[in-house]
């Protein structure tokens, strides 16, 4: 009995997954126009196979040095399978042509050993021009550290014009269309950038050399945008560099380009290359907005104020995971946060899990923020929802952080 039903349940899936995958190719073949999807801004461009062509040099030498090898590739593949199918057509025995019987010729021995070190050699040339090329960040007009997290950018510019400027930079989609909505991404209101696009991107002038700094806070990620023919680990704990220099006006996309947990596919990269009189007016106007932002760590805040700063805080970072509603997401690892135990109890408990996170980095440190910051999320959670009146801690101030902070 168990082997028939088992062998009716796998004919059975068998004949679903057919079904399904017939429906899937006529779909394809024919095109619907409510999954159609133009090409991005900045790319990538629809059905693009090829590298892209970028707008730096260092690209755009990638992509000769690539055409070149497929070339070479592709003559030696017609040269060595040509001779081969020639001999095995020309001199069958049907022919009467017989087999020789000889094992060796120094003669040819030598050829094939030569003739492909010198393909080698000519062929590593230029790649290894282009590697060195690729590691010179020296003499850069800016330099700008990005930051890896579990699961967004953080950018500090540190040298060059902009120097002191810092910011994070995330998903743009709320968390609630980041899933194929029912309409198709034509019907989206990002359109062709759906999920590429970002809160706060990096903004840099063109024609100017720019060095990346990268590193991050908790896992591996990479930074990678392919239109300037740049990918650079960003490894806790270590610091690696690359640079670009853009020679034309616009946003370029990229993504991390390392798994690095549940939300890897949520952290985009932008960078808009604008000119420089544009440039210098960002970096004033950036200035002016971290000014008007900064806030006293040592001021005491009243309830009111943490919880409507928390709120927004909390949306944008980490209802994510735990929701808007604060009821968690088991899939994610993100328990409930209403009636949850290190919420509703002593604040010491909660403070820890943002500063240094848990669970395998399931949860990341939030030490990125600022005291402020922290405090008001944690105050937000513990007067939210159901959970106002009911925790043992309903409000930390920020100078709870700051002695966190030191004692950590």
């Amino acid at each position: 009995m168990i082997s028939e039903y088992m062998i009716h349940f796998v004919r059975a899936s068998l004949r679903k997954r057919a079904s399904a995958l017939s429906l899937g190719l006529i779909a394809a073949v024919l095109g619907n126009a409510a999954w159609a999807v133009g090409d991005a801004p900045g790319g990538p461009r629809v059905n693009q196979l090829n590298l892209p062509v970028g707008v730096t040099k260092i690209a755009s030498d990638i992509y000769d040095l690539h055409t070149l090898m497929l070339l070479i590739c592709l003559v030696i593949f017609v040269v060595v399978f040509g001779v081969m199918f020639y001999a095995i057509v020309k001199h069958r025995k049907s022919l009467g042509h017989k087999a020789e019987t000889w094992h060796e010729n120094t003669t040819v021995e030598i050829i094939w050993t030569i003739v492909p070190f010198v393909i080698v050699i000519l062929m590593a040339l230029p790649a290894t021009r282009l590697i060195v090329d690729m590691k010179d960040t020296t003499n850069a007009d800016l330099t700008i550290k990005a930051t890896g997290y579990q699961w967004r950018w953080g950018y500090d510019y540190l040298n060059g014009e902009g120097e002191g400027i810092g910011f994070i930079s995330t998903l743009a989609t709320p968390r609630e269309m980041s899933g194929f909505p029912s309409e198709g991404i034509k019907g989206h209101p990002e359109g062709d950038t759906y999920l590429l696009d970002v809160d706060n991107p990096l903004v840099v002038p063109v024609n100017k050399k720019v060095r990346v700094i990268t590193t991050a806070n908790d896992v591996i990620h990479a930074f990678a945008v392919p239109q300037f023919g740049i990918k650079q680990d960003a490894i806790p704990g270590f610091v690696r560099d690359t640079w670009f220099k853009a020679e034309k006006i616009g946003t370029y996309r990229g993504q991390c380009q390392e798994l690095c947990g549940a939300e890897h596919a949520y952290m985009p990269i932008n960078v808009m290359v604008v000119s420089a009189e544009d440039y210098t007016k960002w970096v004033d106007g950036k200035k002016k907005e971290m000014s008007a932002q900064i806030d006293d760590p040592t001021k005491t805040f009243t309830v009111a104020e943490l919880t409507s700063r928390g709120e927004k805080i909390f949306n944008a970072n980490c209802a994510v995971c735990h929701q808007a509603t604060g009821a968690g997401n088991v899939a994610l690892g993100a328990p409930a946060l209403v009636g949850d135990a290190k919420v509703m109890g002593p604040k010491d408990a909660q403070i820890a899990v943002l500063l240094h996170g848990q669970n395998n980095n399931k949860m990341p440190a939030w030490n990125q923020l600022s005291d402020v910051e922290i405090a008001s999320v944690i105050s937000y959670t513990r007067n939210g929802w159901t959970n106002a009146g009911k925790g043992s801690d309903p409000m930390v101030q920020p100078s709870d952080i700051t002695v966190a902070r030191k004692q950590s």
